[in-house]
């Protein structure tokens, strides 16, 4: 959608101060610091990018408080902020499509158990989507194509779920939650015991329970509790492609990142934050405030605040240090063949200089 806008109400849009540039020039659009072009909006959301505000084409861009008008280009419009990354998220608003209306209502093809507890002209359901018996659905809930609901699943107000989710029996999501398409909620737990030769399915007949204000990505998989629940607290933002085993319990405003895998009966605690492809051992407990990079591998519990690296996890600084010694690996057999060459001449006899 074609908008346009002057820099000072944007400035006021965002609510920032404006540093350099005319309050009257006209922006009309938005793009990255990279490709912008003249009358667009741009943001320096990470210092990496610091180099390119000397070269971008866009007229304004969104910088830090702290920013040296001379690290930007001459002539570039700058509006300050504390934090221009989530101030852009005003501008994104201003110049991008509207936001998909609510519209109450059930579709012809949905299937919707009779006794489902709900008020049709508060909630949407959209076609194809299955709703079994005894779920529960609060008002303002947004239910999209083909999505299932199973024997008993209960949403506080506000959720939406996306197209093709699946929410199995019992379980429990709070208020506001968001949960994409593909995600799976409330899967068996991977429980086997070998009787006889043979792998024995265990009954995993726990629920999971998500609390208020939790975002889960596109084909996230969460697991049933064996017995019990599985818990995601609150605030709790988990990306696409995250597994998440039976009896695991996630504390309050965590950020679990892509292909993730975190193994049952795992505990962690607040405001934890785990890196891409970060592999995580059953049994463990995670304090508050740890963060792991990408690719680590915890193994033990780690109950200490703090950033974590490698493989097993160390805390960051003897993590990077380990991470770095395979690549002095090819120089170190150069000189231990070097060596071993000066020692094999001294005992036959001869000495090299």
């Amino acid at each position: 959608m074609s908008h346009s806008i002057t820099l000072q109400k944007l400035t006021e849009l965002v609510g920032g101060t404006l540093s350099a540039g005319s309050p009257e020039s006209i922006i009309s659009g938005l793009n990255s610091i990279l490709e912008a072009n003249p009358g667009e909006v741009t943001f320096l959301g990470n210092a990496r990018y610091l180099p390119a505000l000397k070269t971008t084409r866009a007229s304004a861009a969104l910088v830090p408080e702290d920013l040296v008008a001379e690290d930007a280009r001459e002539g570039l419009a700058l509006i300050r902020l504390k934090n221009p990354t989530f101030a852009f998220s005003h501008v994104i608003r201003f110049f991008g499509p509207p936001a998909i209306e609510f519209v109450p209502g059930v579709h012809p093809s949905a299937t919707v158990a009779s006794d489902v507890v709900y008020d049709p002209q508060k909630v949407s359901i959209g076609p194809n989507a299955v709703i079994e018996t005894g779920v529960h659905l609060g008002d303002d809930c947004t239910i999209h194509a083909g999505v299932y609901l199973g024997r008993g699943v209960k949403l506080g107000a506000g959720c939406v779920v996306h197209a093709n989710a699946v929410i199995k029996e019992y379980c429990i999501l709070g208020q506001r939650v968001i949960l994409h398409s593909g995600s799976v909620i409330g899967s068996d737990g991977f429980g086997y015991e070998q009787v006889q030769g043979r792998h024995q399915k265990i009954d995993q007949v726990g629920i999971v329970q998500i609390d208020d204000d939790v975002e889960i990505g596109s084909c996230t998989t969460i697991d049933r509790a064996r017995f019990g629940r599985t818990l995601i607290g609150e605030g709790c933002k988990i990306d696409n492609l995250v597994q998440i085993g039976h009896n695991c319990t996630l504390g309050k405003h965590c950020i679990i990142v892509s292909q993730t895998g975190i193994s049952g009966s795992t505990r962690l605690g607040n405001y934890v934050t785990m890196g891409g492809q970060v592999g995580v051992a059953g049994h463990l407990e995670i304090g508050d405030k740890v963060m792991f990079f990408a690719k680590s591998g915890v193994t033990k519990s780690i109950l200490e605040a703090g950033a974590y690296t490698g493989y097993p996890a160390r805390p960051l600084m003897e993590g990077r240090k380990m991470l770095s010694l395979p690549a002095k690996i090819p120089d170190l057999l150069d000189r231990v063949r070097a060596l071993e060459k000066k020692l094999a001449a001294l005992e036959g006899g001869t000495v090299h200089s």
